[in-house]
């Protein structure tokens, strides 16, 4: 298989982050922060993943691929900065029927800050400039496995799952800015991720795969250890997946906070669940 490496693993991180910051922000109901917040994130990660790939392993594509996913995701926050006075129309037509019904109830009518509502929102499809330079550079780092095909799948697979889970944690926080957003976003998001996990566990099976160092085939350098870590972490994602789909069918506020809290522990089961593998297959 392909080398195992920080450069690429960062690509990937941010390709998939970006991604779904996409999946999000195309809804128009999330506040303009959050994508200002994943953009500046992934975006230095991909300039990250830059420098470690030409001062410890250069490849020309993931590089290239790389600086495009840095510099795709500073226009797209650098022209949400610009347009934002016009604000996010869903939320925005959210707030001000609360505040109506607040004014109705209460008669304290609160002022609406000023908006351009003249000009054009921030367009959302120019978050999916940098997933799609990104896929093509992580394709291509891909490409020099061997079996190429299952390189490629298993980094496009790792690609989407940590960029959901990632995500998903991240969106869990906003909540605490934004507490009047619908969780289904949030659902959304944790949707994915067990949607992810599936073909990331069973393309991590297929010969040479996890199943050669789980049984021995492969010398994990601790006695078959870090195999039984890696079942561990891959079962542990999925059930923590399902604890938080559960978590966010509770009506309370506090759902989504546990929901957050099961996603941090996720992530770190998640990333056993791919980046142990790959080292191990390497």
């Amino acid at each position: 298989m392909i080398g195992f490496d920080g450069a690429t693993v960062l690509l990937q991180w941010a390709t998939g982050g970006l991604l779904f910051c996409w999946v999000t922000t195309r809804h128009r109901q999330v506040g303009l922060g959050y994508g200002w917040l994943l953009r500046a994130v992934y975006g230095a990660m991909a300039l990250v993943s830059v420098v470690l790939g030409m001062a410890f392993n250069p490849d020309l594509g993931r590089d290239l691929a790389a600086a495009g996913v840095a510099i795709a995701a500073s226009v797209a926050l650098a022209r949400s900065v610009q347009r934002r006075r016009a604000g996010v129309a869903h939320q925005r037509q959210l707030a001000e029927a609360r505040s109506s019904r607040l004014a109705a109830m209460t008669g304290i009518d609160r002022t609406e800050a000023d908006k351009d509502t003249g000009g054009p929102e921030f367009d959302p499809r120019l978050d999916l400039a940098a997933p799609v330079i990104g896929l093509v550079g992580v394709v291509a780092t891909g490409m020099a496995g061997d079996p190429a095909w299952l390189a490629i799948a298993r980094l496009v697979a790792g690609t989407v799952f940590l960029g959901a889970v990632s995500d998903a944690m991240l969106l869990g926080h906003w909540y605490l800015v934004q507490p009047g957003l619908d969780r289904r976003y949030l659902s959304e998001l944790v949707r994915w991720t067990g949607i992810a996990w599936a073909p990331v566990v069973g393309l991590l099976l297929i010969p040479v795969g996890m199943l050669s160092v789980l049984g021995g085939e492969i010398d994990d350098g601790w006695g078959g250890m870090l195999g039984w870590f890696w079942l561990g972490c891959a079962v542990t994602t999925i059930v923590l997946v399902l604890a938080t789909v559960a978590a966010l069918r509770e009506r309370q506020y506090s759902a989504v906070m546990a929901a957050t809290g099961l996603l941090y522990l996720a992530i770190l089961t998640a990333f056993g669940t791919d980046l142990v593998a790959r080292a191990l297959l390497a």
